[in-house]
């Protein structure tokens, strides 16, 4: 069925709102999730702040187009979805364990990171970035390891001169 000019002009409405507003947009083909996942997946993305949006392909286009974005926009197969949020990394993150997740029912597709377009392989690999909260566990792990080293030769010439 159709869509109507005034139904086109609200989507489009909403595609540029998406990428005008989001920091971070991960293109996803969801061609083999049927609804069932499909509510789950948006479900546990909703409860982490991201959002799971379902857009016709060529007014994704076109709002694209007209974007301010640079880099080439990666090809756009099968149905698409746009997966988003304020924060940076976690579209990615999260989109992309469900991709392992679910065995290929979702897919990555590429997206918009700050303002320019990735392939597939960059937002995968934006998607392997750890959390803020993990980053810095690791930066304190590695100031702490030189010292914990010190300690450990310390107590053990303490140990040896008793």
């Amino acid at each position: 069925m159709a869509i109507s000019k005034e139904k086109k002009g609200e989507i489009v409405a909403k595609v540029k709102n998406i990428v005008d507003s989001s920091k971070s947009v991960v293109f996803v083909n969801f061609h083999k999730l049927p609804v069932s996942e499909s509510t789950v997946v948006r479900k546990e993305l909703r409860s982490k702040d991201v959002q799971f949006t379902v857009a016709k392909k060529t007014l994704t286009k076109r709002v694209l187009n007209d974007s301010k974005i640079s880099g080439d926009m990666p090809e756009l197969q099968g149905e698409l979805a746009l997966v988003y949020s304020a924060d940076l990394l976690a579209p990615a993150r999260e989109i992309y364990e469900f991709q392992k997740k679910l065995d290929g029912k979702v897919s990555i597709l590429g997206g918009v990171f700050d303002g320019v377009f990735k392939t597939k392989s960059e937002m995968e690999a934006i998607a392997s970035i750890p959390s803020q909260k993990t980053l810095y566990a690791q930066f304190v792990n590695i100031i702490n390891s030189p010292i914990q080293g010190f300690v450990l030769a310390l107590n053990a010439i303490a140990e040896k001169k008793q």
